[in-house]
């Protein structure tokens, strides 16, 4: 990263000020170390924090060293800048469709995108309080500022201090990555970690890479009145997840004026006076665009730079360092969570990984150590364009290839009554069994509430809970959430063979003698 104070987050407003008063103090004065510390973490985005906070409520003598800003990606750069974003044009798309609820305005209703990156500042700062300096050091940890360098296998320096460490927990996270595009460099783009600072609306922005962040924030900025090529160097968008289920996000976008070229080759980008001229070609036609913008949103290099990590025998490559199902890396002393060492790069997931370096790290055999495994780990996730794309589990090309026999029941959204009442019926419930059981493999949600659905089925697998309960369990008139129970009962019907019924009709027809 190596920002530095002044450019770590613009504009430079009250907002942005008070942010860093709280994730990077520009006074900050690191604490003197004294003595071996139970676990130094080094890391304060979402696993970091977590182990931090979890194993100073333990009681146990901690340090954490965070470089830049504290939060991490999702607060400073991720998850709650998107999503006050998102919210927001959401709502601007809703005042848009209001003659479809036979809502009339008798003014002019306008977007102010400047206001919306304002409420999205102020909002940011308001959260930054929970992951600030002063709020970990009230909590019993030595927050250290700086860059992180082991120097052994059990030491690591920061500035002139060395901290001694029983254990460490690596918690650096991953930072964006560009594709090597001929012209990317020279013409300058933006990725999720500079896009935030934008003050002004571009008329014109390119997006390169159609997975979860190009996607939610295409959609996003299209609704506010950017023209927004979404260019994808595959087939449609959204390429891991279900094809029909990507097709119902990719015909909304469409709608919303996004202009996507799939399978997108031979890309080369040009600074020109009057923006930033990208070729491409998409299904054997060239493309000569001119941009205002370009946003970067195609992959994460993990941040290992500048760790010493061979001096502590840690081993890496270029997805991150190398760690064991329990999050051990190759220093039995040293464990890593989060981005720098997971292919789940979720806010979720590094909490959930946090609280594995804790058992196993902290607490002595039998009470933890070396028993929980990332392996156990069921581990949802969303994609919040709107209609949101919500998914757990395995695909059913994935439970093929672990083969095993499987059923698929889907449920669509036009047949639920509270989906047809919100005017939000594109989307289904899709739910895979093991064949001849109950058993859930995995599911796949697309809706507008999807992110919030997703968690029965999440649970339903957690809990090692099938389909049959979900079909006995009983749900508010009406919500969204029937399709849960309606793509459940679906499997239910199944089981019910026609030599039950047949047995059944006979029976029912000696009861009228």
């Amino acid at each position: 990263m190596g920002a530095t104070q002044s450019n770590m987050i613009v504009p430079d407003d009250e907002h942005n000020r008070l942010l860093i008063s709280h994730v990077h103090p520009p006074a900050w004065v690191n604490p003197i170390p004294t003595g071996r510390y139970n676990l130094v973490v080094i890391g304060a985005g979402t696993a970091g924090l977590v182990t931090a906070a979890i194993a100073a409520g333990l009681g146990a003598k901690v340090a954490l060293i965070e470089r830049y800003l504290m939060g991490g990606d999702c607060l400073n750069v991720g998850c709650v800048p998107s999503k006050a974003l998102i919210r927001a044009s959401r709502a601007w798309a809703d005042v848009r469709r209001g003659e479809e609820f036979s809502i009339h305005f008798s003014g002019e209703a306008k977007e102010d995108f400047p206001a919306v990156m304002t409420r999205m500042r102020t909002l940011r700062a308001q959260l930054s309080q929970t992951d600030s300096a002063q709020r970990f050091t009230s909590l019993g940890v030595d927050v250290f500022l700086g860059q992180a360098q082991f120097t052994g296998t059990r030491t690591v320096r920061i500035g002139s201090a060395t901290l001694e460490f029983a254990k460490a927990a690596i918690c650096t996270g991953a930072r964006a990555s560009a594709p090597p595009i001929p012209g990317l460099q020279e013409a300058g783009y933006l990725t999720n970690e500079t896009i935030f600072s934008l003050t002004e609306l571009p008329a014109r922005l390119a997006i390169i890479g159609a997975g979860p962040i190009g996607c939610e924030l295409g959609q996003a900025f299209a609704r506010f009145g950017s023209h927004v090529y979404l260019i994808e160097t595959l087939h449609g968008i959204m390429p891991n997840e279900d094809r029909d289920a990507a097709e119902i996000v990719k015909q909304a976008m469409i709608r919303d004026g996004v202009t996507l070229f799939c399978c997108g080759k031979e890309s080369s980008i040009q600074k020109t006076a009057t923006g930033k001229r990208l070729t491409c070609e998409s299904h054997g036609q060239d493309y000569d665009i001119t941009v205002d913008e370009i946003l970067v949103g195609t992959g994460r290099k993990p941040n290992v730079d500048g760790l010493g990590l061979e001096a502590a025998g840690v081993e890496y490559d270029k997805t991150g360092v190398t760690v064991s199902d329990q999050l051990r890396t190759t220093n039995p002393n040293i464990y890593a969570a989060g981005d720098i060492c997971s292919r789940y790069k979720f806010t979720h997931a590094a909490d959930a990984m946090a609280q594995i370096v804790i058992q196993n790290a902290l607490f002595p055999h039998p009470f933890g150590l070396g028993t929980a495994r990332v392996s156990s780990l069921v581990i949802p996730w969303a994609t919040y364009t709107d209609p949101e794309i919500a998914h757990v589990g395995l695909y059913e090309a994935q439970a093929k290839e672990k083969g095993y026999e499987v059923e698929t029941f889907t449920h669509r959204l036009n047949d639920v009554d509270r989906a047809v009442l919100d005017g939000e019926t594109d989307g289904f419930a899709r739910v895979l069994v093991e064949t001849g059981t109950d058993r859930i493999l995995g599911a796949t949600i697309v809706s507008a509430h999807a992110g919030d659905l997703i968690n029965e089925f999440t649970l339903a697998m957690k809990a090692d809970l099938g389909l049959k309960t979900l079909a006995s369990t009983i749900h508010p008139y009406p919500t969204q959430a029937e399709v849960v129970k309606k793509v459940a009962n679906a499997w239910r019907k199944t089981t019910f063979t026609s030599r039950q019924k047949s047995i059944l009709s006979k029976w029912y027809a000696w009861t009228r003698k």
